[in-house]
């Protein structure tokens, strides 16, 4: 009876009556042991190499190829990351790379968000045909237009220059089909209520789609970023002025000259990678949560 009354009083105070919880079997407890051990293993296995890179930036050149192999050092040295940040060709070219991240990351938002806005907005001729021909071009490898792109690069004299590297890559279907499903699920009344105002089409894109955008742009974002910041392959074929390397160029490059700085090399790498990895620490809930979204659409 008493049981029966804290109920009620639970619920006619809109609160819901706290459930028990059952307790775990034997077998119960082995799968979620089973689980937290193969968990564990795949996160040790996955940032072992990440802490193996750290921790080599602080040995000498032998120890980082010494056998048998030791994780950590018998003497750390501090130096090897102080003399990859005293090298002023490392901080140009990192400078040079942010730069040339945060020009690409900004460019190709602008012109895939557009573009999404024109594919889930618009009404136009051959629209389903155009958006078939964009979906297509992702199923193509990039590889294989490796060739015919540098062809085009030539001969409209982008060599060797900042725009080789930011322009060609700007346009993504990958992009514009992941902005476009966001678009599609912005309810239609805010665009005709705009449009009631006397809004015109790209006003209704700065001042309702855009702002909305934050979702998909971070996530977005980060991907362009990520894929401007590792870029090895067409940099190689485009730029060979050494001022004008991107960073993965300038690691090679590293690796090829002085191949028995191990130690230095490592740091370098440490010191390469970080800016990826703060940027992810940073929008990690922003990223779980837009794929957690994503999946639920």
């Amino acid at each position: 009876m008493a049981v029966m009354q804290e109920t009620t009083r639970i619920v006619l105070a809109g609160k819901e009556p706290r459930s028990q919880r059952v307790p775990r079997s034997t077998g119960g407890w082995l799968i979620l042991t089973g689980k937290v051990i193969l968990g564990a293993l795949f996160v040790i296995a996955s940032l072992f190499p990440l802490a193996w890179m750290v921790i080599a930036g602080f040995k000498s050149k032998t120890e980082v190829v010494e056998t048998p192999f030791q994780f950590f050092p018998e003497v750390w040295l501090w130096q090897n990351y102080a003399q990859i940040l005293a090298d002023p060709t490392f901080l140009r070219t990192l400078a040079w790379t942010f730069f040339g991240a945060i020009l690409f990351t900004v460019g190709s938002l602008a012109v895939n968000s557009l573009a999404a806005y024109a594919f889930a907005r618009l009404d136009f001729r051959f629209k389903g045909l155009i958006w078939t021909v964009v979906i297509t071009t992702m199923f193509i490898p990039g590889m294989t237009i490796l060739l015919t792109s540098f062809i085009v690069v030539t001969r409209l004299a982008m060599l060797d220059t900042l725009a080789v590297l930011v322009i060609p890559g700007l346009a993504s279907a990958g992009m514009v089909f992941f902005i476009r499903q966001f678009y599609l699920n912005i309810p239609k009344s805010l665009e005709e209520a705009a449009m009631l105002d006397g809004c015109g089409r790209f006003g209704i894109f700065w001042r309702i789609f855009l702002p909305l955008s934050k979702p998909p742009f971070v996530v977005m974002g980060i991907t362009a970023f990520l894929a401007y910041w590792n870029s090895y392959v067409w940099p190689i074929l485009t730029i060979t002025s050494p001022e004008k390397f991107v960073l993965q160029q300038y690691l090679a490059t590293f690796r090829s000259e002085r191949s028995t700085e191990l130690g230095l090399l490592m740091a370098g790498s440490v010191l390469a990678a970080a800016p990826v990895i703060i940027l992810f620490l940073i929008f990690q809930r922003q990223i779980i949560g837009n794929i957690k979204m994503a999946g639920l659409k």
